[in-house]
């Protein structure tokens, strides 16, 4: 998938753990998994909009697109 989610180098980067990320954007344990691992389908802008506020970051932080082809 040309889409990658770099959840983990910023939460690693702000020091905070998962289950203190979930409680901050009130997602549950497992769907902040999903995401991080890079399995979800799909993303909402109110959950990124609350992930990037807790990690006091930009979209583009998260998310990166890689061309495949190159």
């Amino acid at each position: 998938m040309p889409i990658i989610v770099n959840l983990d180098v910023m939460m690693a980067k702000r020091k905070m753990s998962l289950n203190e990320l979930s409680e901050k954007v009130d997602l549950t344990l497992s769907n902040l998994s999903i995401l991080k691992t890079g399995k979800a389908k799909a993303i909402r802008f109110s959950t990124l909009e609350a992930i990037c506020k807790a990690l006091d970051c930009q979209p583009g932080d998260i998310l990166e697109y890689v061309n495949d082809e190159e």
